[in-house]
């Protein structure tokens, strides 16, 4: 499910991005501290996964990711929403 705004479409939080970041404190930290337009990135990221296998392994490289200071999905084009 989305939500229009002024930038495009905002993607709402799934669960299994929610439940991961809460069982991961320092990625839970970052997510709070990018913009509303990174963290939709991240989720239409995690959304447009194929395959329940890939979604689950992009959940796990965002927790990291988030940790490291990555404020943005890598090596992707972008939200195709926006």
């Amino acid at each position: 499910m989305t939500k229009e705004n002024s930038n495009g479409s905002l993607h709402k939080m799934p669960l299994d991005l929610r439940k991961s970041l809460a069982s991961h404190p320092a990625a839970q930290s970052a997510w709070q501290t990018i913009t509303p337009l990174a963290r939709n990135e991240w989720i239409c990221w995690i959304e447009s996964a194929k395959k329940l296998d890939t979604r689950s392994r992009r959940i796990q490289r965002a927790n990291e990711e988030l940790t490291e200071g990555m404020r943005r999905p890598c090596c992707w084009a972008g939200c195709t929403h926006r």
